[in-house]
């Protein structure tokens, strides 16, 4: 069966990813007609996650901000597709670096554990390995339909960056600093863990809720300085990424202090303009469950 949906699938991507963009757009307006105003699909999730993120909007306001999500979401689906496709000249257009010069030369000293938020659009990011001497790696959730996460596969290492799962990545890490090769890790750390898997509750956009520690936990434990990426949406279809170093030294920072800093520049990247953020995900589905030594 997973064969078979793939079969029927992969020709459609193919050619939507044959597209030029001003067609992909138009194909994504259809898109957002059948998945926002026929199928709703989620729509109950992203109003209660914009109205627990934004209490002190108006309902207009909140709307507006779900509309222009739900515009975003559709163009960075068919975007992913467009990968498919894409040449790396088109893709330096449209994904730009603003201060490479921080990470070119921070990478001449250390591997580089980068994290980013799910935010305007995490998938172009692979646009990165091109500029970088590192070898770039992204850790990943294998998905269910092997063909399809073949494809998800090839389609994000399509400019030499290597897919890795979670856990996978400890092990890789280790290996590539016992080898010295010089290595960036890039991690989107901003998804909900189980209760049951996390030792840390944090305030997030001023919500308590559990949060993944084990990027601060791998580049404490193997000296990997840490970079927040913050991509910014330009317009449709182009978008600039800038780098803040979050720890040089990370062993010197108090624990579970990078995680934090992390979530504060998620936030700042959200609060200035929320559309762009994946609201789709259940961020804050364990609001109500925070053990007693998190609470305020």
């Amino acid at each position: 069966m997973q064969l078979l949906i793939f079969i029927l699938a992969y020709p459609f991507l193919w050619l939507v990813s044959k597209l030029p963009f001003r067609l992909l757009y138009m194909v994504s307006d259809a898109v957002r007609i059948l998945v926002y105003h026929i199928f709703g699909y989620r729509k109950k999730v992203v109003r209660t996650n914009l109205k627990l993120a934004f209490p002190e909007k108006s309902a207009s306001e909140l709307k507006a901000i779900e509309k222009e999500f739900y515009k975003h979401m559709c163009d960075m689906f068919l975007e992913m597709i467009k990968t498919m496709s894409i040449s790396e000249k088109e893709m330096q257009k449209r994904f730009s670096f603003t201060n490479l010069d921080l990470i070119l030369q921070l990478e001449k000293e250390k591997s580089i554990l980068l994290m980013f938020p799910h935010y305007a659009s995490w998938e172009w990011v692979i646009a990165l390995n091109k500029h970088i001497e590192s070898k770039g790696y992204a850790v990943y959730k294998k998905i269910s339909n092997v063909h399809f996460d073949r494809l998800m596969r090839s389609i994000r290492e399509k400019f030499g960056t290597t897919l890795i799962e979670t856990k996978e990545t400890p092990a890789t890490i280790i290996s590539n600093k016992r080898k010295k090769i010089k290595s960036m890790y890039g991690f989107l750390s901003d998804q909900s863990p189980l209760p049951s898997r996390t030792n840390y509750w944090s305030d997030f956009m001023k919500i308590k809720v559990p949060v993944h520690t084990g990027a601060e936990t791998l580049a404490k434990r193997l000296d990997l300085a840490v970079v927040f990426l913050k991509v910014e949406k330009l317009k449709r279809g182009y978008y600039s990424a800038s780098f803040e170093v979050l720890a040089e030294h990370p062993k010197e920072l108090e624990g579970f202090q990078i995680t934090d800093l992390f979530l504060r520049e998620t936030e700042k990247q959200i609060e200035e303009d929320p559309a762009y953020y994946f609201w789709t995900h259940r961020r804050w589905k364990h609001r109500n469950k925070v053990p007693e030594k998190f609470r305020d």
